[in-house]
C-alpha cells in the first residue's frame, strides 16, 4: 500500500480505498470499498448501504473531522448539521484519515471508515467496488450491537422461550460470519456513480 495523503485537488481523478467497519461487533464486520475521490457524501452513503448490506431505511451522518453532514431536516433544524447533497469525499476529507458513519440513529449503528490507499484512476470510475469484507450484516430494528447480540444468542438456543418468534421475526437462522462478495458486488452495481 502507498502512503495515504489524503489531500486531493479539486477534480481528481483519484480512487480511494476505504475500509467499513461496524464498531461494537464480535464478530468483526467489515468491508473493503473502492470509490471515486470525487464521490458525493449521498452516493457514498448509497455504497455505504449497499456493501453493509443495510436496507437505507433510517437517517444518516457522517462526521468527518469536526463537520456533520446529513439531510437537513426541516421539521427539527439542526444548525449544526451541513447539508451532504454537494460535498465530496474528497473535499470533506480536508487532512482526515478516518471519519464516523452512523446510521439508524435508533439502533446507533457506528461505522468506522479508514482511508487506506489513494489508487490513481486512468478512466473515470462508474461503479463502486467492494474488494473484501467478513461478517454479516445485522437485521435491521434489532436494537443495535446489544440487540443484534442478544438475537444470535437465542438463535442458538433452540430451548429458549423466544426462540421460534425470533426465527420467524429475522426469517430464518443467521451466519453471522456470513460474507457474500458477489452479492455486495451486485448491488454496488446497481449505483450509478
Amino acid at each position: 500500500m502507498s502512503n495515504v495523503v489524503v489531500l486531493l485537488p479539486a477534480g481528481t481523478t483519484a480512487q480511494i480505498q476505504l475500509r467499513i467497519e461496524l464498531l461494537e461487533m464480535k464478530p468483526a464486520v467489515w468491508r473493503r470499498v473502492i470509490v471515486p475521490a470525487s464521490i458525493k457524501l449521498p452516493k457514498l452513503h448509497r455504497v455505504i448501504q449497499g456493501a453493509m448490506g443495510w436496507e437505507d431505511v433510517h437517517l444518516h451522518e457522517f462526521e468527518i473531522g469536526k463537520s456533520r453532514y446529513g439531510i437537513p431536516d426541516p421539521e427539527f433544524p439542526d444548525p449544526a448539521m451541513l447539508n451532504e447533497s454537494s460535498m465530496t469525499l474528497a473535499s470533506s476529507l480536508n487532512g482526515a484519515k478516518s471519519f464516523t458513519y452512523t446510521y439508524d440513529f435508533g439502533d446507533d449503528w457506528r461505522h468506522r471508515i479508514q482511508v487506506e490507499d489513494i489508487l490513481p484512476a486512468n478512466t473515470p470510475v462508474k461503479k463502486a467496488q467492494c474488494i473484501a469484507g467478513e461478517g454479516a450484516c445485522p437485521p435491521e430494528d434489532v436494537g443495535g450491537s446489544g440487540g443484534y447480540a442478544d438475537l444470535l444468542r437465542i438463535l442458538h438456543r433452540p430451548e429458549h422461550e423466544d426462540y421460534q418468534h425470533m426465527v420467524q421475526w429475522c426469517g430464518g437462522p443467521i451466519d453471522p460470519q456470513y460474507f457474500d462478495l458477489e452479492k455486495t458486488q451486485a448491488r454496488l452495481a446497481k449505483i450509478k456513480l
